[in-house]
């Protein structure tokens, strides 16, 4: 077995591993997005914040920027902290051999069941570029080869979730066996969008404590 890393599209990555893309409205994808939130006092006043910040300075922004003046505020917001079930691990390299194609991606953000800088079980990938594509690297096939590990390595048939974020546009992503379900992408410096994506942020975190966490 070939060890070699390669860097794919997201259009090789769905020829070499059979994938199917759906984006469009699906249970999958509309079962996860929600708008139902409320902040209490200190979390309106970061919200209020990060969101101003944004506005003013996101087309400026370095990678490292973005990252820490608004991203970081972004998942706490949406309640993705680690507790006694799940662990948060950044810039993490997880590898496996998925249909005899060897895999290895460092993940931006990634929630999993972990010991110290251990991850164990994958549960959901962030992956995110500053501006437009990168020639050097896609995020959304990033994206799936992250999510197509973490499959690998569950060895169970629960969809893998994970977030693309491409300057200030949000697409959130399910993988369910060999389907990936995209949402409409949502633009970060929208007061309404915003919200949403921090409304669906904690949905996930619903969604993990009930159904995709082992008993």
């Amino acid at each position: 077995m070939n060890k070699k890393i390669k860097k794919y599209s997201e259009a090789e990555i769905i020829t070499t591993f059979g994938l199917e893309k759906v984006k469009s409205s699906n249970l999958f994808i509309d079962s996860w997005l929600t708008k139902e939130i409320s902040f209490n006092d200190s979390e309106q006043t970061i919200f209020d914040e990060v969101f101003q910040l944004a506005i003013d300075n996101i087309e400026g922004w370095s990678e490292e920027d973005l990252k820490m003046n608004f991203i970081a505020f972004v998942l706490r917001l949406g309640h993705l902290f680690p507790d006694k079930q799940i662990r948060t691990f950044f810039d993490k390299t997880i590898e496996a051999t998925v249909d005899g194609h060897f895999l290895r991606i460092k993940t931006d953000f990634m929630v999993a069941k972990g010991v110290l800088d251990l991850p164990q079980k994958p549960y959901f990938h962030f992956q995110e570029y500053k501006r437009q594509i990168d020639p050097t690297g896609n995020p959304m096939a990033q994206l799936l080869e992250a999510m197509l590990i973490a499959q690998e390595i569950n060895e169970n048939k629960r969809p893998i979730y994970g977030c693309c974020v491409i300057g200030k546009f949000w697409d959130f992503v399910v993988l369910e066996h060999k389907t990936y379900y995209v949402s409409k992408s949502f633009d970060c410096t929208e007061r309404d969008e915003l919200l949403q994506i921090i409304a669906t942020l904690r949905k996930f975190r619903e969604i993990l404590a009930t159904t995709l966490l082992d008993d």
